[in-house]
């Protein structure tokens, strides 16, 4: 089975968003900074690649040009790409949503663009056993839900529990 590493491109700020990215989650650290060669495509010791890992999840980031969105398959990374982060307390889900959203982008259902553009669902442990279900109970959590920016654990659970009138 092979390893599966989420790769994030950027054009210039790979290293200042690793650096980000590590201070925001506990249990984190660079691992790598690669460095492009004076005969590389990038500017001659400017980061390439940096490799970091988030609570234990390895990631790699790449500073690199973003080629012709009018030529086709140039563009083909382009994809988007979102990270999704669980976070046991309700604390732990204030704390990330401020910190990413600072320079950013607060969205519906706990989503939260950071400032370097990219997407993180914040989300609450719980959360689907609360809104999984095809009863009434989950569909007033998942109605709540998509109410909410930030997500409310607390506020989702009453929701849940609460006796329909």
């Amino acid at each position: 089975m092979p390893t599966i590493t989420p790769f994030l491109w950027f054009t210039g700020d790979a290293e200042e968003a690793a650096n980000f990215y590590v201070t925001t989650f506990r249990n984190s650290k660079i691992t790598n900074v690669t460095r492009y060669s004076e005969t590389g495509p990038g500017e001659g010791g400017t980061v390439m690649t940096v490799d970091f890992e988030l609570d234990g999840q390895p990631i790699m980031a790449i500073n690199a040009p973003m080629g012709d969105p009018d030529v086709p398959g140039e563009n083909f990374w382009q994809g988007k790409v979102a990270l999704f982060a669980t976070c046991e307390t309700q604390a732990e889900v204030d704390e990330l949503w401020e910190k990413l959203s600072d320079g950013g982008k607060p969205m519906p259902c706990g989503w939260v663009a950071d400032k370097f553009g990219f997407a993180w669902n914040i989300v609450p442990a719980g959360l689907r056993e609360l809104i999984g279900g095809d009863d009434e109970r989950s569909e007033r959590a998942m109605k709540a839900m998509l109410e909410m920016g930030k997500l409310d654990i607390n506020e989702l659970r009453r929701v849940y529990d609460s006796v329909s009138a």
